[in-house]
């Protein structure tokens, strides 16, 4: 099979309706490595990057509940900085840059789902008025409608 493990996908893909920044930016704790006395902040096996997390809203209104909120980490030198606040409102728009997704199905649930793990290069303001509430980026196709996560599979 060509595809094994993850595999390349644009921003329009996974969140063709737009997607908003809900949370800080946050170091990825590497468990194996930290204590508790001493967290050691996990680094992109294939890069050697520090793996920063954020969480954002999916503005596809059919998107379940359960899926509406998402993680994507980022490998980045140094921790990324998420664009600026709408006008008025506490929504951040976001786009991000080369986006990988790794669908794995986790273990020691009842019924198993495929769940997702969402990675990106870096992120920045929307390019094409997504900032607006509704304007989406639309890439003609819609994400896959399973259950997604921030945990990496491949992290």
């Amino acid at each position: 099979m060509a595809i094994n493990g993850k595999f390349r996908v644009t921003h329009g893909d996974v969140f063709p309706h737009g997607a908003y920044v809900v949370s800080e930016v946050e170091p990825v704790r590497d468990f194996d490595r930290s204590t508790r006395e001493r967290p050691v902040q996990a680094t992109d096996k294939e890069s050697g990057l520090p793996v920063w997390s954020v969480s954002v809203l999916d503005a596809d209104p059919d998107a379940r509940k359960d899926t509406k909120t998402v993680t994507v980490k980022i490998s980045a030198a140094v921790q990324p900085v998420p664009p600026e606040a709408m006008p008025g409102l506490p929504l951040r728009p976001v786009e991000f840059e080369g986006m990988t997704v790794t669908p794995y199905i986790p273990e020691g649930q009842a019924r198993p789902r495929i769940t997702y793990s969402f990675r990106a290069a870096g992120m920045h303001a929307p390019q094409n008025g997504a900032g607006q509430i509704g304007a989406g980026l639309d890439s003609g196709r819609p994400a896959p409608r399973a259950q997604r996560s921030g945990d990496a599979a491949a992290a």
